[in-house]
């Protein structure tokens, strides 16, 4: 799977996006950021989690904090982040490299509301060192994924 999934998936559904990847590390919202020269916010991560007995994917802002009383909403109980070796599993990506693009399996993709305070964000790629530069509606379109409030709000700029 990885990155290769991730090639074909937009080969086939948006052709026109290209993977950037670099030789450096993009493992974390902080390297991920430097290497691309944009703030951390705009790092789209790929949170996996298990709602009940559902794994899920949850796409937010790279700076963004879960808010646990705002997942139970949603999922009607208490969401889990899953560990590596079950993420690289369900997805077919491994950690660091996670993204909604290409999984090995189908799963429900949220798109948190946080990642519309951006034109462009910049989600991972199927691999530790791979992006693309996508706007948040046309991720969501994509991977059919639900729009939803999970994360606690962004701390004012000048904080």
């Amino acid at each position: 799977m990885t990155i290769e999934s991730v090639r074909r998936f937009f080969a086939e559904h948006a052709p026109d996006l290209d993977i950037i990847e670099l030789e450096r590390s993009t493992a974390t919202v902080a390297l991920a950021a430097e290497a691309h020269g944009v703030a951390p916010g705009q790092i789209a991560k790929t949170l996996s989690l298990r709602a009940g007995e559902t794994a899920v994917l949850v796409v937010a802002r790279g700076d963004a904090r879960l808010d646990n009383r705002k997942l139970r909403q949603v999922f009607g109980g208490r969401a889990k982040m899953l560990p590596a070796d079950e993420v690289a599993g369900l997805t077919g990506h491994p950690v660091g490299g996670v993204c909604p693009f290409g999984l090995a399996r189908p799963l429900p993709v949220y798109c948190d509301i946080s990642l519309r305070d951006f034109d462009v964000v910049m989600p991972a790629a199927g691999s530790t060192r791979s992006a693309v530069r996508i706007a948040p509606e046309r991720l969501a379109r994509l991977t059919g994924a639900s729009w939803v409030d999970v994360c606690q709000a962004a701390a004012p700029a000048d904080a």
